[in-house]
């Protein structure tokens, strides 16, 4: 076994905790090797040397496929040296066989975090306690890389939280987001659809005396719910929002509909509120 602090033999039973769960702190870059084979042994010194000239930035966990026959049939290893990097529980990158020195260092530096990653993580950081620290973090790593995803998503959310919804509406619209990002994009978009529907639509106080007034008013409780949305009070809203469904079916059809959407995908489509009231939305619609 290495005797660095950034290489471990891994096993099936450790491969979730060595693996999985560091990848959401700094790439893991999977060797899956065999003592009888000769490439694995060629390409294995200096890979370890290349990972520890990174000094902690990239970790290397080995895999030997005899011993580990289930992990190597999860990730479909049917050639070795196989080597996988993953990055937040995914596999980001990947290669077959021996490779140069120089293709190995490329490699590596695909899968390290750049100047960019770096700011963007520290900004992630400072999000809930400093969000205009953060945003410079994230506006700076956007100088580094103008199409550096996290930090389009990142700048994007602080500027919501703080209120500018017209920037972060045109950073959002720069985005082509992959993978998880798309998840929190469409959240962001649901949060600035749901704010820009109220805009017109009054006062709390005002709207909740007309529903006290007219509880069973289609339009009013609509109006209401898309407030109590705007405000990030969910699960009231959507209350109001069925009960405007309930009472003009094709304001349920359109535009209840229509919000409701939006506001699963800003407390996550599968949550059990979202699943409560779309099923509740079913039943009135069919």
């Amino acid at each position: 076994m290495s005797a660095s602090p950034w290489i471990r033999e891994v096993t099936e039973a450790t491969f979730e905790q060595e693996v999985l769960e560091k990848s959401r702190e700094k790439p893991v870059i999977v060797d899956f090797w065999a003592a009888w084979c000769g490439p694995c042994r060629a390409l294995a010194p200096l890979l370890e040397k290349l990972v520890d000239e990174r000094k902690g930035e990239v970790l290397l966990a080995k895999v030997d496929v005899e011993e580990n026959q289930q992990l190597a049939q999860d990730f479909r290893i049917e050639s070795i040296p196989a080597v996988k990097a993953i990055r937040n529980g995914q596999v980001v990158l990947e290669f077959l066989g021996m490779l140069p020195e120089a293709h190995l260092r490329k490699f590596l530096d695909q899968v390290c975090p750049s100047e960019a990653d770096k700011l963007a993580d520290a900004a992630a950081k400072l999000e809930a306690g400093k969000p205009a620290e953060a945003e410079q973090l994230y506006r700076q790593a956007l100088e580094l890389d103008r199409n550096h995803e996290t930090s389009q998503v990142g700048l994007a959310r602080v500027l919501i939280d703080q209120g500018q919804k017209s920037e972060a509406t045109e950073v959002l619209d720069r985005v082509i987001p992959h993978g998880a990002l798309a998840t929190e994009v469409d959240r962001l978009r649901g949060l600035l659809s749901l704010g820009a529907s109220t805009r017109d639509l009054g006062y709390e106080k005002l709207l909740r005396r007309k529903v006290e007034e007219e509880p069973n008013n289609p339009e009013v409780c609509y109006e209401f719910g898309c407030l109590l949305a705007a405000q990030a009070k969910y699960a009231e809203s959507l209350e109001y929002l069925l009960r405007a469904a309930a009472n003009d079916k094709e304001l349920a059809r359109t535009k209840v509909k229509e919000t409701m959407v939006k506001i699963f995908q800003v407390i996550g489509a599968r949550s059990d509120l979202a699943d409560e009231y779309r099923d509740k939305l079913q039943k009135l619609l069919y």
